[in-house]
């Protein structure tokens, strides 16, 4: 059974002198327990007007959302002591130190002194903040930043944990830091939905993953079968002359299953081919035939980048002008 269940979810903001933004247009979703749901859209696409709906930030238009089989509209009193929720921004107190932003979380849900302290405590050593724990977070370093957020977000050891682009802006080693956190939780029962423009970290990080474009979902699957549906396997081929482009051009013709890509430099060529290993062999036969020179040779899959472009022809972090006119609404 699905830990999160979300069905014809639809929400839209009327701006001023301006048309309506269709922030959900019938999203579906689902996450199972215990998994990492990645929701991978550019910006507009919907991702966090998803969030907020299923954390009872906001109400949708129409639609059911349930979570552990908890009506979320309903009873959005019995969801909120049940999740976590990390923003895009950090939601902490630079004034106070970052033991003293945990204890602070800990007493407004009522957790009592001594277990709020020792709460903070556990998160602190948890989240390698001991020699920080008692400086302002207004001299933290943003990774340290979303380190105790994403503590403050399990302050009350949630079921299910919302984590909207929890990796923006960090550096590469505070990137790595904060999916070995999330693998902990998860390997330990917590059910995350991740919002994210970073095709890596869904990649690396996600059980199943739903595409969102325009506000509802337009493809869903593992990382290996979105990849697998984009066409298969690349071959790869980079030539010692340009001048042997054309003629290679019609080899790849012949055994791809798409029309091959040229480089500016007339020597990188790429197919789409459905039996690559095999189609790779008969090429390199006819290269070696026709005396065409190689300096490489290989096949590679699809990347999650090139899923995305194909599903949604844009970037996933492409701006988009209706998340621009959202936020000024919302």
């Amino acid at each position: 059974m699905n830990f999160i269940e979300a069905v014809g979810l639809t929400k839209t903001y009327t701006p001023r002198r301006a048309a309506p933004v269709h922030a959900l247009d019938g999203l579906d979703l689902s996450v199972p327990r215990g998994t990492v749901t990645a929701l991978l859209g550019p910006n507009g696409a919907g991702k966090t007007t998803a969030v907020k709906v299923l954390t009872t930030l906001i109400r949708p238009d129409s639609g059911t959302a349930t979570i552990g089989g908890v009506d979320v509209l309903r009873h959005p009193e019995r969801i909120r002591p049940a999740i976590g929720v990390s923003g895009q921004y950090a939601a902490v107190d630079e004034n106070l130190t970052g033991f003293e932003n945990l204890d602070m979380v800990g007493r407004l849900y009522h957790l009592g002194a001594r277990q709020s302290r020792q709460r903070a405590r556990e998160l602190i050593d948890l989240f390698d903040l001991t020699e920080a724990q008692n400086r302002p977070v207004k001299g933290f370093s943003g990774g340290m930043r979303r380190r105790i957020d994403l503590a403050g977000a399990l302050v009350t050891r949630p079921e299910v944990l919302f984590l909207d682009e929890p990796t923006t802006g960090l550096d590469p080693r505070s990137r790595l830091g904060m999916w070995d956190i999330i693998t902990t939780l998860v390997g330990e029962g917590t059910t995350v939905l991740l919002t994210t423009q970073y095709l890596e970290e869904a990649d690396q990080l996600a059980d199943d993953i739903s595409v969102i474009d325009f506000g509802r979902v337009i493809a869903r699957g593992t990382s290996d079968e979105l990849k697998a549906s984009s066409g298969g396997q690349r071959v790869e081929i980079n030539l010692v002359s340009a001048d042997d482009s054309a003629s290679a051009l019609d080899v790849l013709r012949r055994y791809g299953s798409a029309e091959p890509t040229l480089s500016e430099d007339r020597r990188e060529l790429t197919v789409s081919a459905d039996d690559g290993p095999a189609a790779l062999q008969r090429m390199l036969s006819e290269f070696d035939a026709a005396g065409i020179r190689l300096y490489d040779a290989g096949m590679r899959r699809p990347t999650l980048d090139e899923v995305f472009l194909r599903l949604t022809g844009h970037a996933a972090g492409a701006e988009d002008e209706a998340e621009a006119r959202k936020e000024r609404v919302s």
